[in-house]
């Protein structure tokens, strides 16, 4: 394949760059000219968010375990009321809770930050949270021709090693969660992230908090 040719690849490089040069910083003793650790994480979090386009196992194979498992999909046509109706009654079933619903085009992204779901370095979802998942399980399961992307991240503390495992122990508990009420297994996919995508910078207590999160990614089952 060729990278330059490649647009998803092209874009993402040509972001790299420009963060990467708005964040150099000079050394006052050396002049050396260096990528500030802010910059870093601004870096990962627009690739982040820009790869987050992106469908753990495929849209093609999801979908045909999906139809084959009897749940079925949405034709073409209904996508984007099928899509409306599920937001309004997440966004209603939400409200309050600290839990972010953001649509993306057809897609809906969830954001818990770990404040809210989880107690520091655990993966069991905290008993205050349960109501608001169940409310998240029971709208998934009122539009079941959708694809379920649980997705872990951590802040930047801590190995990569140690925040890679957490992340994902806290993306299968919240699936685990799911399934246990009324969510059907083959929908769901999980995937840890670690330290490695960022939506603000690790150089504060307040952009750490926005990091340390788990993101469900709802994503519809289209006919043909």
């Amino acid at each position: 394949m060729n990278v330059r040719s490649h647009p998803r690849i092209a874009l993402a490089g040509a972001a790299l760059a420009a963060l990467a040069l708005s964040g150099c910083v000079t050394d006052p003793e050396t002049g050396n000219r260096t990528i500030s650790k802010a910059a870093i994480g601004g870096v990962g979090g627009a690739l982040g968010g820009y790869l987050l386009g992106d469908l753990l196992g495929g849209r093609n194979d999801r979908t045909e375990k999906i139809v084959g498992a009897g749940i079925g999909a949405i034709a073409g046509a209904g996508v984007g009321a099928y899509m409306d109706a599920q937001e309004k009654k997440m966004r209603e079933r939400t409200a309050g809770t600290g839990v972010d619903v953001v649509r993306q085009g057809d897609e809906l992204l969830l954001r818990m930050p770990s404040g809210i779901t989880f107690a520091t370095n655990q993966s069991s979802i905290q008993p205050q949270f349960q109501p608001t998942l169940n409310e998240v399980a029971a709208t998934l399961a009122e539009y079941p021709k959708t694809m379920i992307d649980v997705l872990g991240h951590t802040d930047s503390d801590g190995t990569e090693a140690y925040n890679q495992a957490l992340s994902e122990r806290r993306a299968q508990s919240v699936a685990d969660y799911l399934a246990s009420h009324g969510v059907a297994r083959v929908r769901v996919a999980t995937m840890g992230y670690g330290e490695t995508r960022p939506i603000a910078s690790n150089e504060t207590p307040e952009g750490k908090a926005q990091n340390r999160r788990v993101e469900i990614k709802i994503v519809p089952a289209v006919e043909g």
